[in-house]
């Protein structure tokens, strides 16, 4: 029988006959431990003689060789002497570590084939083999160069073992023989891992936390490194068992006087997720004080999770603080808590996970802040509330939270207070409202306010909260405060950020377009004023505009005196942008009008310079209220060459769109201004504007004294205009001649307007009137021609309206109708409504000539829609008058009857001779057609 040999321990040689011939020297040991390391292979003479003796041979190394071998082959069969060296042959089963190698390979063929018990068996046998250390006495390179891959793979082949036997449930068998293995390898981590493993199948998890405590703080303590990856989830699986069944509940109490927000709770209802499918995070944002917290609090309480309820208020903290809390609320060990943010969020996860859990985070700042908060158990629901709509929250659904509605807002006022006083003071119910703007939390203070006091009468707090300078004061009760909740968030904003809020609150305007932040602060405003509406500072209002909630303006005003000074110095700074973007829609508008007595005749191509003509009215009417809101704010600031300016400018926008209440309070305030100034052509400007908007409204004596107010002071160039302006009075009033000679000597004094010579404009303007007063087609053609040269296509349509309805007067309604769709369809392509409906009611008198009553009825109710739209009430009239007619063709003759009295008054009202004229012969007809019946 073979000799057999041993390394797996100190170095064993077995005869055939089992005994014990292992060589004593040391050399000789050496020697034989370097053949068989290299069994089967050569080991040349120079490798074998640095293994014996190192680095520094004796001179007769190699010879001593030869007698070491010599000895050797005494005990050991198969030393081979081949070219330059020797070779060891025996069979594998014959060295022990060739035999360990074989059974582990073995073992893990039968762990993949899934015979578990066979390999966890298989290991234990090869681990059996170990007497000890490997090459236990061996010294040197040779030890180190094979002793320790053999240790390698005995700790992995004993690490495999323990992990089938914990497979196998067999944990409290193997926890001393693992703590033995952490104690000489500690910091092998997942022999810790399985430490951990077997304790917990013990049932001793606290001694598992225990444990890995101790690793971790092994780890740090020796490397300055936190435990792997093996380690952590060790981890979290112990303490999600340890945690198990904890159910929290930390959502704040449900809110009694809760009222309103039914749509948003009905959203949230519905999105919340059957149980095992995918988590569902939800995102209520909107403007501070608008009861985020308080809806999130509420839908909670509505909502039944079988695992409980968390809730964390975030603000500025960092996610890691954010998940401390969370993972205490969980249950986690003060000691258990991991220090690094990956490490918690991975924790936070293992023990959500299989949970079904509303998680409540308020007052968000930012996605990254919430992102690792965010539970992934199937079926779980998060509720996030932040000022912005965190909209690179992946696989989140934002819904915006706006100010009450007006009913909710008093509803809400009257649960705080008593629903008996708000009985008691409806309207001053509805003023605190309006005061409040309805912010649920500016409602809530107020009503706290009169809760506390039931002496004040809610007129009284109403009275209080008039004064635009103290309604921040007004709006505080004990810890809550409107001003406090904004400084919030102006807080956490950038400089430049903070900088255009404040400037900002010079405005007035409840919204705003980007170019006004440009104006403001730079050309990087609007992209600042993007960055404030993420914040929820600002809110969008539709593409590219913006707007604030009014106790937000209210508080961005203070910001600007207290850190800049008057609002006046940043009006004088944006003026001049206002003014020119004003200025230049009105030429826009208002092709070659001489303005300043220059005519500027435009030549683009045709359809161009219509589509450009539409965009500045589509330009003037969004920027309305702004525009508005900015004349006011000039004038307060005494800016007052700018405020008459741009009061002036906007007037076409205001006469073509009918928006009489919005003319009337800019132009009084710019002719207020232009006075305040000294400036004698504004005034006459603005005189002018007052007398158009007076005669649209059929005030024609006010009309009149305004325009004979404005001649003294018009500059020469502009006195024909005036002249024009009063001639059209004149021809409302029916006082023909007087018309008539404003008409001619406008004409005269603006010229021909042929050959580049005198006011084109102007004398297309008095052609038309002249035209449209004697019923003179040829003068009406002329100022068409005059307007098609300018490039005035609102002009044109204007004209082709007049031709239109000469045609129809003298019974050429084909061509009438033809002229009249000419005019309509240009007055559609500009965005013209009111002129469009005038072409419509033209339209219906064509259709009514043409004997087709009821297209008449319905081209007048198309036109009427427009004109109650835009409040026009001397369309409306036309309108209803039309309608009257074509009743009365259709035979409608009571109906026809009754809406003509009304009718008749409302051109009475109105001051309108020539309408109160024709509903006076059309009530007589129907008079006389049912007097035959």
């Amino acid at each position: 029988m073979s000799a057999r040999f041993g390394v797996l321990g100190p170095l064993l040689v077995l005869d055939g006959a089992g005994a014990e011939v292992t060589p004593g020297p040391a050399k000789h040991r050496a020697l034989l431990v370097a053949l068989l390391m290299s069994a089967g292979h050569p080991v040349t003479h120079d490798r074998l003689v640095a293994t014996v003796w190192g680095a520094e041979p004796p001179a007769s190394a190699e010879a001593v060789l030869r007698v070491y071998v010599s000895a050797l082959r005494k005990i050991v069969e198969g030393i081979r002497t081949v070219p330059g060296g020797y070779l060891l042959a025996v069979d594998a089963e014959e060295v022990d570590a060739l035999r360990f190698e074989r059974m582990v390979a073995n073992a893990r063929r039968a762990r993949a084939a899934g015979r578990v018990v066979e390999a966890a068996d298989a290991l234990a046998r090869a681990l059996g083999l170990w007497r000890g250390r490997a090459l236990d006495g061996i010294e040197g390179e040779l030890r180190r160069a094979h002793a320790v891959p053999l240790e390698e793979l005995r700790l992995a082949a004993l690490e495999e073992r323990v992990e089938l036997d914990l497979e196998l449930g067999r944990g409290a068998e193997l926890i001393g023989e693992l703590r033995a293995l952490v104690a000489a390898y500690p910091l092998r981590e997942r022999a810790w891992a399985q430490l951990m493993h077997a304790l917990t199948q013990a049932g001793r998890r606290s001694d598992a936390l225990t444990a890995y405590q101790e690793a971790r703080g092994t780890l740090v303590a020796e490397l300055g490194l936190e435990p792997g990856a093996e380690l952590r989830e060790a981890h979290e699986r112990v303490l999600a068992q340890e945690l198990g069944r904890s159910v929290p509940n930390e959502t704040p109490p449900d809110i009694a006087d809760f009222t309103g927000r039914q749509a948003v709770l009905d959203w949230i209802e519905a999105a919340l997720p059957a149980p095992g499918a995918a988590p569902v995070h939800l995102v209520l944002y909107g403007p501070a004080g608008a009861g985020k917290s308080a809806l999130a609090v509420h839908a909670a309480a509505r909502l039944d999770l079988p695992d409980g309820r968390l809730h964390a208020s975030l603000r500025d903290r960092a996610p890691g603080a954010v998940l401390e809390d969370l993972l205490r609320s969980l249950g986690c060990p003060d000691g258990a808590v991991p220090s690094s943010l990956d490490e918690r969020v991975r924790l936070y996860r293992s023990l959500v996970a299989g949970r079904r859990l509303l998680v409540v985070l308020d007052d968000a700042t930012s996605e990254a802040q919430v992102r690792p908060l965010l539970p992934t158990g199937a079926g779980c629901l998060t509720l996030v509330t932040s000022r912005s709509p965190l909209f690179g929250l992946e696989a989140a659904r934002a819904y915006p939270l706006d100010v009450l509605e007006a009913g909710e807002a008093v509803a809400m006022l009257a649960r705080i207070v008593g629903a008996d006083r708000v009985a008691a003071e409806p309207d001053q119910a509805h003023r605190i409202v309006r005061l409040c703007g309805a912010l649920p939390l500016a409602l809530r203070i107020a009503g706290s306010r009169l809760a506390r006091r039931r002496g004040w009468t809610l007129e009284h707090l109403a009275d209080r909260l008039g004064d635009e300078r103290g309604r921040l004061d007004e709006l505080s009760a004990g810890d809550l405060a409107v001003r406090s909740s904004l400084a919030l968030g102006y807080r956490a904003l950038s400089e430049d950020e903070r900088l255009l809020l404040r400037r900002l609150g010079a405005l007035s305007c409840p919204d705003f377009a980007p170019w006004i932040a440009a104006a403001l602060v730079g050309r990087d405003g609007g992209r600042v004023m993007e960055s404030l509406a993420e914040a929820g500072l600002l809110q969008e209002r539709g593409l590219d505009r913006y707007g604030w909630h009014d106790l937000t303006r209210l508080y961005a005003a203070e910001r600007l005196a207290e850190e800049e000074g008057p609002a006046s110095a940043v009006l004088a700074g944006a003026a001049g942008e206002i003014l020119d973007r004003a200025r230049r829609a009105r030429e826009l508008m208002l092709p070659a009008e001489p303005g300043s007595g220059l005519t500027l005749s435009h030549t683009v191509e045709r359809d161009l310079a219509t589509a450009r003509l539409a965009e500045s009215a589509r330009w003037l009417a969004a920027e309305r209220s702004f525009m508005v809101a900015a004349v006011a704010d000039l004038h307060r600031a005494r800016l007052d060459e700018a405020a008459w300016r741009l009061a002036f400018y906007l007037t076409p926008l205001f006469e073509l769109g009918a928006y009489h209440d919005d003319w009337r309070t800019t132009a009084a305030l710019g002719l207020e201004s232009a006075r305040r100034a000294g400036h004698r052509h504004g005034e006459a400007l603005l005189l002018r504007s007052l007398a158009d908007l007076h005669r649209a409204e059929g005030r024609l004596e006010e009309a009149a004294g305004a325009l004979r107010a404005a001649l003294p002071l018009t500059e020469r160039g502009e006195v024909a205009r005036t002249t024009l302006r009063l001639g059209l009075v004149y021809r409302a009033q029916d006082r023909l001649g007087d018309a008539e000679r404003c008409f001619i000597e406008c004409l005269a004094a603006f010229g021909s307007g042929q050959g580049g010579g005198g006011d084109p404009r102007g004398s297309a303007d008095a052609l038309r009137a002249l035209g449209e007063l004697r019923a003179d087609e040829e003068l009406s053609r002329r100022a068409l021609e005059l307007y098609r040269q300018l490039g005035d296509p609102r002009g044109e349509a204007a004209t082709l309206l007049d031709l239109a309805g000469l045609c129809l007067a003298v019974r050429r309604t084909k061509e009438a109708r033809e002229l009249a769709e000419r005019a309509a369809g240009l007055s559609r392509r500009l965005g013209d409504r009111l002129p469009a409906a005038s072409a419509s009611l033209l339209l219906a008198g064509t259709a009514r000539a043409e004997g087709r009553p009821e297209a008449a009825r319905a081209a007048t109710t198309e036109a009427l829609a427009a004109f109650e739209a835009h409040g026009d009430r001397r369309g409306m009239a036309k309108a209803r008058l039309a309608i009257a007619a074509a009743a009365l063709d259709l035979d409608e003759i009571d109906g026809a009857v009754d809406a003509l009295a009304c009718i008749m008054g409302e051109f009475d009202a109105l001051g309108d001779r020539r309408g109160l004229v024709e509903a006076q012969e059309l009530a007589r007809e129907a008079r006389r057609r049912r007097g035959l019946r």
